[in-house]
């Protein structure tokens, strides 16, 4: 369960504050953009993601979006946030974590994934050797592969849950 599992979860992307990246030594965020940023394949940000985006990079964290979505898709709502974005990143693969770094010029070492889904997100960051934040989703996608990872990453949000590795700031 190694490769499954996460520094820690949170539940919004919201609750997570300067205090908890600068415990961690991030300075470099990837952000994943459905069920983190918005709901599935809306160009509607969840609300307080963009004013918590201004805030963290006010608080000098570099952000960028990192999404297997297509430009089409990535590059409007990335402009909604002013931030840079890799889209098409082949999650779980390491290229697009890799390139999301050198647009960023962050080390691995201080930089974190955050997202919803095990299985792209939390596995692809520990590929490379990242730490990530897991967000519970709002939405829960229906189809059947969705179904089966998400029936996956039930043990995975326990086991955090259990560990009190699941966080619950003050937002």
């Amino acid at each position: 369960m190694t490769l499954k599992m996460p520094f820690c979860s949170v539940d919004k992307v919201t609750q997570i504050t300067p205090s908890l990246l600068h415990s961690m030594g991030v300075r470099a965020v990837l952000l994943d953009v459905d069920n983190t940023l918005s709901p599935p394949q809306s160009q509607v940000p969840f609300p307080g993601t963009v004013a918590w985006a201004e805030k963290m990079q006010r608080e000098g964290f570099r952000l960028l979006i990192l999404s297997n979505n297509f430009r089409s898709r990535v590059e409007p709502f990335a402009a909604q946030y002013g931030l840079p974005f890799v889209s098409f990143a082949l999650k779980p693969l390491p290229g697009g974590y890799l390139r999301a770094m050198r647009q960023l010029q962050a080390h691995r070492s201080e930089t974190v994934v955050v997202g919803d889904q095990v299985y792209t997100d939390v596995i692809g960051a520990n590929l490379v050797g990242l730490r990530s934040i897991l967000v519970t989703p709002c939405i829960l996608e229906e189809s059947a592969s969705f179904l089966r990872r998400r029936r996956g990453e039930e043990e995975v949000r326990r086991a955090l849950k259990a560990s009190g590795r699941h966080l619950t700031p003050k937002e």
